[in-house]
């Protein structure tokens, strides 16, 4: 079992207040991601989970067990670093199983184990290998099976991709979604990355100077963000917005729109710009318009048309896709149903 439940938890550093206030329910099994932008306390949250941190308030419950002031060793969690912190001294087989002879696991435990781990990240080829001669996603999946052979509750993933190229990014994004189908090991998963949390996520938490903006599935999140920051922070490229006049004749103070929910034309249309600069990415085309009053807009359309810079073109947004928000963020309509 691994539920995670967070009580009005909350964390100040002196008179700084990092955490205001948080209330979370985790389930067992769950991949849930922590997403937000750099300073916004995810970090600082997956550390109070792991007892790295101590709670200012508020409690923190493993399996419906009080652990808000247990040990990190007593919490039953498996951490995983943005640094892979393996020893360069040891075999990838010795990384794997410190943890395990730290215990004083039996020898043949120990074996087993690691036998399990090597042939779940598909490491059985490297385990006479120092981690020199590895690459950084083999280091990462070394990093990953010291965690797995702990056998924990839950993982604990603190941006552990980020010192990886954009390719192999992609490829252990993979493997990490493919290890929690496998294993079925709740797991929290820290990323900046709004794409890897859509594309990891059971359930997001979005986060913004401390507090939750909003919890809920990838397409919920898409599809009705609670407020202007999550529809600007989820969905790539991010969502257009339309203050002012221009939005009030949608009756809201301003309105948002998907680059992907623009009619374009040559013709005619509600907003009229020039192309500054088009992106053209094989299946898609971003082009980036100077509209008149709105400035740059940015519009998703098939890589199969061509724009010259310069070029005039007309804008349509999807009037059933077009995103309602009141004078202090908060959603008042939903583009889709």
């Amino acid at each position: 079992m691994g539920s995670i439940t967070l009580d009005h938890v909350n964390k100040a550093f002196g008179d700084v207040q990092v955490i205001p206030d948080i209330s979370l329910d985790i389930k067992d099994g769950e991949f849930v991601v922590f997403v937000g932008p750099s300073g916004c306390g995810k970090s600082t949250l997956l550390r109070l989970i792991a007892g790295l941190e101590d709670t200012t308030g508020g409690t923190i419950k493993l399996d419906g067990a009080d652990m808000t002031n247990a040990p990190p060793a007593k919490r039953g969690l498996a951490m995983v670093f943005q640094s892979y912190a393996l020893y360069p001294h040891m075999s990838v087989r010795d990384n794997i199983a410190f943890p395990l002879k730290m215990a004083n696991t039996p020898k043949d435990v120990i074996a087993q184990k690691v036998d399990y781990a090597a042939r779940t990240l598909n490491l059985n080829d490297y385990l006479d290998r120092r981690p020199r001669a590895l690459s950084g996603g083999q280091r990462q999946r070394v990093a990953i099976g010291r965690a797995i052979v702990r056998e924990p509750k839950a993982f604990l993933f603190d941006e552990p991709l980020s010192n990886l190229d954009a390719a192999l990014r992609v490829n252990m994004r993979l493997e990490i979604t493919e290890l929690h189908q496998q294993l079925k090991t709740t797991m929290i998963y820290v990323t900046h990355d709004q794409v890897e949390a859509m594309t990891m996520a059971d359930r997001i938490v979005v986060l913004n100077a401390g507090k939750v903006e909003q919890f809920g599935t990838p397409l919920e999140l898409y599809r009705k963000p609670a407020n202007r920051f999550v529809a600007g922070f989820i969905g790539s490229p991010k969502m257009n917005f339309i203050d002012g006049q221009d939005a009030a004749r949608y009756d809201a103070h301003s309105i948002g729109v998907r680059p992907e929910h623009f009619q374009l034309s040559r013709e005619s249309g509600t907003f009229t710009g020039k192309v500054a600069v088009a992106e053209q990415l094989g299946a898609d085309t971003f082009l980036h318009v100077n509209v008149e009053r709105l400035g740059l807009i940015t519009v998703r359309t098939g890589g199969d048309e061509t724009f010259e810079n310069g070029e005039t073109v007309h804008l349509t947004p999807d009037p059933q896709r077009i995103y309602r928000f009141s004078a202090d963020g908060t959603a008042l309509s939903h583009g889709q149903a």
